[in-house]
């Protein structure tokens, strides 16, 4: 025991008795310093950044997208690779277009003569059956519409792999005559066809002249105006790239003006209708001026005339014939006669 009281009474020396403090007092807590609510330079800067547009889609997609080109670049570097690659799209794409739901089997026209059929057919890009991939058919309209005897064409494939094509040809109404040959011209002057002969399509009405076919539609509306004399029409000439003349048998002509020739045309219809002139021996109906006909007659009429009027006669080159030389002829055909 006496041990143990000097083991205590040496660790009480040892130890330092506790301050004394006052009742009703506490020490003062030790208080950190305050923090600054605001971000650093560092931070605002960066915010700053990222609320710009320009910066936030370059951040957002130009860095992906870089990276996946760098990537893709890098990958397709090698030759190898892009020749598989290559390969393998060409492959599946002929896969795809080999299908036979988009195979074309056949071609069907509608409305085109046989020449003009065995055009088309011979117009189109591939040899059937064939993947519509390979028929451009813009293209291929096209084509068909810039020849002369075609109007238009509607093209489209049809449920089964059909080639549909409905085929609008143009209608020949008269035939051009000029330096080149004949041709066969629709309504509005668009050419349609060449031919050798004009026994070919006696059924239609003629034209002549340099730069008739672009005045066609005008030239038909003559001819349906020259109703009553289209038994002796032989045809429309143009004359000087100007105006038209009506060509009828035995060599007549009404020559009409440049400008509002329908109506010329309806006055000498008027005059042959009330006075027979075109029945008369009259070469040439000059309508040229409107307000003052001309009328061109023949030899046997103008002779006719001249009897009349005492005047020597003429011969067929619009030469005065001596009345002696017209009696002795005669004389001479008189003995003639009785011999």
């Amino acid at each position: 025991m006496s041990g143990l009281k000097d083991f205590t009474r040496s660790f009480q020396a040892a130890v330092q008795p506790a301050p004394v403090r006052r009742v009703g007092t506490r020490p003062a807590p030790v208080r950190a310093a305050r923090r600054e609510p605001g971000p650093s330079r560092l931070a605002y800067r960066l915010n700053r950044l990222w609320l710009t547009p320009l910066y936030r889609r370059l951040l957002r997609v130009g860095l992906p997208a870089f990276v996946v080109c760098l990537f893709a670049g890098l990958w397709l570097a090698d030759d190898t690779r892009r020749a598989n690659l290559t390969g393998a799209m060409t492959a599946m794409v002929d896969r795809i277009q080999s299908q036979e739901a988009f195979m074309v089997h056949s071609m069907e026209i509608e409305g085109a003569s046989p020449a003009v059929e065995k055009g088309l057919r011979a117009m189109l890009p591939v040899t059937l059956p064939a993947s519509s991939f390979d028929i451009d058919l813009p293209e291929l309209r096209a084509s068909v519409e810039r020849l002369d005897a075609i109007e238009k064409m509607e093209l489209r494939i049809k449920p089964g792999g059909v080639l549909s094509a409905v085929v609008t040809e143009r209608k020949p109404a008269i035939l051009w005559r000029h330096a080149r040959g004949l041709d066969l011209l629709d309504a509005e002057g668009h050419r349609v066809a060449s031919i050798t002969s004009r026994d070919m399509r006696t059924d239609l009405p003629m034209i002549a002249g340099e730069g008739a076919g672009a005045h066609a539609a005008e030239a038909l509306a003559l001819i349906d105006l020259a109703g009553p004399i289209l038994p002796r029409l032989r045809g429309l000439e143009r004359m000087g790239e100007r105006r038209w003349d009506v060509v009828l048998d035995r060599g007549q002509r009404i020559m009409l003006p440049t400008d509002r020739p329908l109506p010329a045309l309806q006055a000498a219809m008027a005059m042959d209708r009330e006075d027979g002139l075109l029945a008369r021996d009259v070469v040439a109906v000059d309508l040229r001026d409107p307000a003052r006909p001309v009328l061109r007659m023949g030899l046997a009429a103008q002779n006719t005339l001249r009897r009349a009027a005492g005047l020597p006669e003429l011969d067929a080159e619009g030469n005065l014939i001596d009345p002696e030389e017209g009696a002795e002829d005669g004389d001479k055909t008189g003995q003639a006669t009785r011999g």
